[in-house]
């Protein structure tokens, strides 16, 4: 199951799971009418599926939401960008684990993906800016962390990860890539999907980046 399938990442990662032979369910707000910021939403769409998945990937995130731009300085902070950053890339994905959870293998392997980004990390950060942004995924690796270990009690062979693509070629960086390497969507699904497949029991819990390395918190 792909979550935010017709986004860039998310429908180039569809497009390699299916070229690799897997059978693919992509759900996105453009042709489902899944909102992640709406519990409703995503309770009615998880809620209509019969599992089991072997792979839950959430692509889903933004830079930019309702105009509000990553910030440059701490003077650009404001309630509303904050609480719209998490509501996207924070809260949406736990929602979307909340109400899939029922739909993961008890019996086998099993992962559950979100793509987080380095910037998230606080060790890694070195030039601040991008707080709400950086705040979100930070809160999201935490999400996914805390959620593993609850898994690991009930789905004693899922793996629950967050995921760093790298910076990747598609309207969601175009404004933002700089002079930052970029690769394209198709490559990114590909590291991705091989990383996803590598991954160990005792990986479950961890941030990682598209060449399989650990990304410090």
């Amino acid at each position: 199951m792909i979550i935010g399938a017709s986004g860039g990442i998310g429908s180039a990662v569809a497009q390699e799971a299916e070229r690799r032979g897997a059978a693919v369910t992509g759900l996105s707000r453009s042709r489902d009418g899944l909102d992640v910021t709406d519990e409703a939403s995503v309770e009615r769409v998880l809620g209509a599926l019969d599992g089991p998945f072997d792979l839950i990937f959430v692509a889903t995130g933004a830079l930019v939401v309702n105009g509000h731009a990553p910030e440059k300085a701490f003077s650009s902070v404001t309630f509303d960008g904050f609480a719209d950053q998490f509501a996207v890339n924070a809260i949406g994905p736990a929602l979307v684990l909340k109400h899939a959870l029922r739909l993961l293998p008890k019996d086998r392997r099993a992962v559950f993906a979100a793509l987080s980004a380095r910037v998230g990390s606080i060790g890694d950060n070195r030039i601040g800016g991008w707080h709400a942004y950086r705040a979100a995924k930070a809160a999201l690796n935490q999400i996914l962390h805390g959620a593993a270990i609850e898994m690991g009690r009930t789905h004693k062979q899922a793996i629950c990860v967050a995921l760093h693509p790298g910076t990747v070629e598609t309207p969601f960086t175009s404004d933002f890539a700089g002079r930052h390497k970029t690769v394209p969507a198709e490559d990114a699904a590909k590291d991705l999907l091989d990383v996803v497949g590598c991954l160990s029991r005792e990986a479950s819990g961890g941030f990682y980046d598209y060449s399989g390395a650990e990304i410090p918190w």
